[in-house]
């Protein structure tokens, strides 16, 4: 294994982890308890895309870890992935090359569903954590899904894969739609994401991302789960029978919100999760005994 830094003035581009072979592009910022941030699968997505807003606020609490997961970004492609486990096993084998044996995460979308997998895989290896918009369940796929995995690079296709995403649409600046669309075009990029979720059955990656319900009704972490209520990718009744499901799950929703609840809620994000990582589930009853 090895681990270096690029010398680069992209931000999408920061640490380069390899181990068998493999390479890992990931971010690691701040001092103290680490926290993981896994990103979603929309095009041209990198985990600085997915959390520029959020490391630096996290990081001033955490060391802030965000790695490009296989197949996106600038970490090595795997081809067409059928199978969830291959990413599972990414983080577990990035963890050890960094020496960390226990960790808090935060999933957004497709990263929730690695999330709760890597959950119940290793659960010894998880503090907290919080699910944002998460994949997880096999729900019948949305038709904002479909278009956002169906993608095919161009200008116009990624401004209207952004629109699924966002409530707020003022958000969708050119340079956000240039940026990504330049990310989605590289064939590094865009070939395995096309492979893996570009096909004619999408609903099969749902099921892929999925894990056992009694897999699920068996965490006994604390977590904290999040929902945009107007998020047109993950349906809202799927993140509530999520929650019903977990042993230890607290759900809040965003009004005047889609997918992106760390950029469209950024402030009110950082400082739910900040508490949580350091207060867990009783952050709110803290100093009140009124409750008693």
């Amino acid at each position: 294994m090895a681990s270096a830094t690029l010398d680069t003035s992209r931000p999408e581009i920061a640490n380069s982890f390899v181990i068998g072979g493999s390479s890992t592009n990931y971010h690691d910022v701040g001092e103290g308890d680490p926290v993981l941030l896994v990103h979603g699968s929309g095009p041209g997505v990198t985990a600085w895309a997915n959390w520029r807003l959020n490391i630096p606020v996290l990081a001033q609490d955490f060391r802030v870890i965000a790695p490009d997961m296989f197949g996106f970004g600038y970490s090595d492609s795997k081809g067409r992935i059928e199978d969830k486990q291959v990413w599972v096993d990414q983080l577990a084998s990035f963890l050890d090359g960094l020496g960390i044996d226990k960790i808090s995460m935060v999933g957004n979308s497709f990263g929730g569903g690695i999330t709760l997998a890597f959950m119940i895989a290793h659960p010894d290896r998880v503090e907290r954590a919080v699910l944002m918009g998460p994949a997880g369940l096999n729900f019948p796929i949305t038709p904002a899904l479909d278009k956002v995995w169906g993608y095919v690079p161009s200008v116009e296709a990624m401004r209207e894969s952004l629109k699924y995403l966002a409530w707020d649409h003022s958000r969708l600046t050119e340079d956000l739609i240039q940026s990504r669309y330049v990310a989605s075009a590289r064939p590094e990029a865009h070939e395995p994401y096309h492979a893996t979720f570009g096909g004619a059955d999408r609903q099969a990656n749902v099921a892929m991302l999925a894990s056992r319900e009694e897999d699920i009704a068996a965490i006994a972490h604390e977590t904290l789960i999040l929902h945009g209520i107007a998020d047109q990718v993950i349906p809202l009744d799927s993140t509530v029978r999520l929650a019903t499901l977990m042993q230890r799950a607290d759900l809040h929703l965003f009004a005047e919100c889609g997918h992106w609840v760390q950029i469209e809620r950024m402030a009110s994000f950082n400082r739910m999760v900040a508490e949580f990582f350091k207060h867990g589930l009783k952050a709110d009853r803290r100093g009140d005994s009124s409750w008693l």
